[in-house]
This record gives structure tokens, C-alpha cells and sequence, in this order.
């Protein structure tokens, strides 16, 4: 077998392989000395059949498969040991066709169109700058910090009288001229929050009232018709909800409010662990020191958002081969046409840039990542999670078994591998180049992504 790359420019190639009937005739006949052994002919004992009749019922199929084989192993195997940067896939050749006739020939020529990569060269300096934007943690950021925190590790109690945000518990019954219906709705344990009901009128029906009073109120009124929330309250079909505009009753038999935590040595020990902080002040630095870490990877995103743009300029304008490569967008995709792939080619070529020059950084500059470093990456992944939820003192051993558990899943496995990698280019980036550090509220930053 004969496998050499032709070079069309610096962009394209036609990779030649030439077959010959020494390379493929003993696999050949294996798989149908195989074929024998199993086939069932009527006239024959199985495994007995003339290797004649085999090869005129399976030779042709056979000699199909093992050529093709050999084609596909020897293509790629070609294109990795010698380093061939190909974009896409390799495509039969348009240009030089393959002469291939199973019928007729023992010898066959393939041709393959390659679209290679086109070379990149970057040069960074401090005479390159670079914003980075800290995100400011704020008296506002750390209060309501604070307040969700209070809130997440507060209590609830019954209370007599009811306040706008408390949960009521009653019954709820259809009436009909002011008295229960006969055969109408009654739903017991029923649960209501004034602080949902949009009409103002009918809130307030509930406001300030006290344990065991009933209250008659409209509920397609007091819920603006919204069928999902009447028919979740009353416990019917959502086609059924047009035909109630009548009053109902609720008898309210309990009242519960949700009550904060204090700012106390108890609260402190449950978000941060036990006297891991003994102070207010204490409280809200280890709260500063937790935003700071959970919004430093929203900062580096942005870096490498403004960095690729910078990148991207120095490269310039890249010669790619777009015939090859529209050729496989179409065939790669059943549902791409040739109208969309020239209207979306540009976009394509934009973020393949990109893409081949994070590659090209990365590679050039060894930043790899090991297993330990993405199981690190993992638990702080974990360790982010756990803190959406007000827990911030999750142990060691719960976060490690939870980042483990996360990088069974492959897809989750790569994706926090590619962070890793960006996090480590990020890093790389901030030392080649001059930074200029700009500190921005949490709305400021959101803005830069408008």
C-alpha cells in the first residue's frame, strides 16, 4: 500500500492511497473461509459449501468491506503520524476522483480532499493591555447576602393574625347566594400566600384577619383568571377554571411566618462551621471572602471574551480552504443546505479562529491539565453549588464524593476539563500581557455583556 499527501496550497492537500491486491487478499480470504465455516446452503453440511459458491454469493461484498477498511484505517493512521492539522473530515476527492470498480479491478486508487489548518503565529507583550474586571462587593452585594442567609437558616412559627407574606391554611368551599353550595368545591388543608394574589381588593381581605375567621373572597378576581394558579388552589382541571367567577369561603386554621435568623453565634456555626467565626464583622469578611471566590470565574470569562477579540486582531485575516470545508457543513449535517451554510460560513470561520488559536496557545505553551487538576476544578464546581444554597461549610470529604460522583457523567467530565484549561490559558494570559484592573459593581458588569 501506497500513501503520500499531495499539497494543492498551503490550505488544501488530496491524500493518494493506492491499494493493491497483496494488501487486502488474505483478510479476503479469512472472512469468507469464516463465511463457510457458518454458512447454511441447502444441498450442504454446514461448513462444507464450495468455496467457489462462497465467493460468487459473498466475494464481492467481502473484497467491499475489508478494502474500505483498509482505506479508513491506513487514511487516519496516515494523518496522525505525520501531523496533519485537518480541519473537518477528509472528503472522497471532487477534484481527482477515485478509480474504483469492485467488479473489474484488483488494484484501486483512492483520493481524499483535506482541508488543513493554516499556520498561526502569535506574539504577545506587556506592550499588549488587557482589562480585568474585578467585580466590587458592595455594602448592597454583602447585605443581601446576609439577608439570604438569615433567611435560608431562619424558622417558622404560628401566628394569630395575618401579615402579607405568611402562609394560610384553611378550607376553601364554592357558595352559592352567600351559603356553601350543595355539591360544590370544598378543598380541605388548602394553602394560601396574600403576597401572591394580584387584585389589591381582595388581598386585603385577608389582611389583618385572625385565626378561625372565614373569609369570602372571589378567586378568579383575586388571581386575574390565571388558570394555572385557581385551578392549583381549588384542586380542579384548568378547563374548568372559566366557569368559576363566584365567591368561595376560607376558614382559616392556621397561620405560619416564616421568621429570619439572627445575626448570631448560631447562625454563624451553621453557614461557617462551628466557631469558625465569632464575630458579625467576622461573619460578613468570610462572606466577602466566599463572593469573591464564587464571582472570580464570571471575572476570567470576561477577560477571555475581551482577550480573544485582541488575539483574534494579531492573527488576522486567516486563508482557509471554504470549498472543503462547506463541502463537509453539508454532508455532515442532513439539515444544513447550501443557503444557510454560506449565511452562517462566517460566524463558522470566526469561532474556528478562535478555536485553533486557544489550541495553538495551549499546545505551544504545555498548558495541560491533570487529573488532579480537574478534580480540584471539580470540587470548587461542587463547593459553588453547595454555596448557592447557604452552605459554606460543607466538608472536605462530602465535596470530594460529589465532584467524583459529577465526573462519572463524560459530558460533565469534559466540560469541566475545557474549564480547567481556559482557567489555566487565563492565567497564562494575565503574565504575558499588561492588565489594567478595573473594579465595577455587579450591574456595571452585567452591562458589558449587553
Amino acid at each position: 500500500m501506497n500513501v503520500s499527501l499531495i499539497n494543492k496550497d498551503s490550505v488544501r492537500g488530496l491524500i493518494h492511497l493506492e491499494i493493491e491486491k497483496s494488501d487486502y487478499e488474505a483478510a479476503v480470504d479469512k472472512s469468507l473461509r469464516s463465511i463457510r465455516q457458518k454458512a447454511n446452503v441447502p444441498g450442504f453440511r454446514k461448513g462444507m459449501v464450495p468455496m467457489s459458491m462462497i465467493k460468487k454469493m459473498y466475494g464481492k461484498h467481502v473484497l467491499v468491506e475489508e478494502v474500505n477498511k483498509l482505506v479508513s484505517e491506513n487514511l487516519y493512521k496516515y494523518i496522525n503520524e505525520n501531523n496533519l492539522s485537518v480541519l473537518g473530515e477528509p472528503l472522497p476527492s471532487i477534484i481527482e476522483p477515485s478509480t474504483v470498480d469492485f467488479d473489474t479491478q484488483e488494484n484501486f486508487v483512492f483520493n481524499f480532499d483535506i482541508a488543513l489548518a493554516p499556520e498561526i503565529n502569535i506574539n504577545l507583550s506587556k506592550e499588549d493591555t488587557l482589562p480585568y474586571y474585578e467585580i466590587k462587593i458592595d455594602e448592597d452585594m454583602l447585605n443581601k447576602q446576609v439577608e439570604a442567609y438569615t433567611a435560608n437558616f431562619g424558622s417558622y412559627e404560628k401566628v394569630e393574625e395575618i401579615e402579607e407574606k405568611d402562609l394560610v391554611k384553611g378550607t376553601i368551599a364554592e357558595l352559592e347566594n352567600g351559603t356553601p353550595k350543595e355539591g360544590g368545591i370544598v378543598v380541605e388543608n388548602a394553602i394560601i400566600m396574600p403576597a401572591y394574589i394580584k387584585d389589591e381588593e381582595e388581598k386585603a381581605k385577608f389582611i389583618g384577619t385572625k385565626i378561625n375567621s372565614v373569609v369570602v373572597f372571589n378567586p378568579n378576581k383575586a388571581f386575574n383568571g390565571n388558570e394555572a394558579e385557581i385551578s392549583n388552589l381549588l384542586h380542579i382541571g384548568k378547563e374548568q377554571v372559566a366557569e368559576l367567577t363566584g365567591d368561595f369561603s376560607f376558614e382559616i386554621k392556621e397561620i405560619t411566618r416564616h421568621k429570619n435568623a439572627e445575626l448570631n453565634q448560631e447562625l454563624f456555626d451553621k453557614v461557617f462551621g462551628e466557631n469558625v467565626v465569632t464575630s458579625e464583622e467576622e461573619f460578613k469578611n468570610k462572606i466577602k471572602e466566599a463572593l469573591k471566590e464564587q464571582l472570580e470565574p464570571q471575572s476570567d470569562y470576561k477577560f477571555l471574551n475581551d482577550a480573544r477579540e485582541v488575539l483574534v486582531k494579531k492573527v488576522g485575516e486567516l486563508k482557509f480552504a471554504d470549498d472543503i470545508l462547506k463541502r463537509w457543513l453539508l454532508i455532515s449535517n442532513e439539515k444544513n443546505t447550501e443557503e444557510n451554510i454560506d449565511k452562517e460560513y462566517p460566524r463558522i470561520i470566526e469561532n474556528l479562529t478562535y478555536q485553533m488559536i486557544r489550541e495553538n496557545l495551549v499546545k505551544t505553551n504545555n498548558l495541560k491539565v491533570s487529573d488532579e487538576d480537574i478534580n480540584d476544578f471539580a470540587v470548587r464546581v461542587a463547593k459553588a453549588q453547595f454555596a448557592q444554597y447557604g452552605m459554606l461549610s460543607v466538608p472536605e470529604d462530602v465535596l470530594n464524593n460529589y465532584a467524583k460522583e459529577m465526573t462519572k457523567n463524560k459530558q460533565t467530565l469534559q466540560n469541566i476539563a475545557e474549564r480547567a484549561i481556559e482557567e489555566k490559558l487565563a492565567a497564562w494570559l494575565r503574565e504575558q500581557v499588561t492588565i489594567d484592573v478595573k473594579e465595577v459593581s455587579a450591574d456595571e458588569f452585567a452591562k458589558l455583556f449587553g
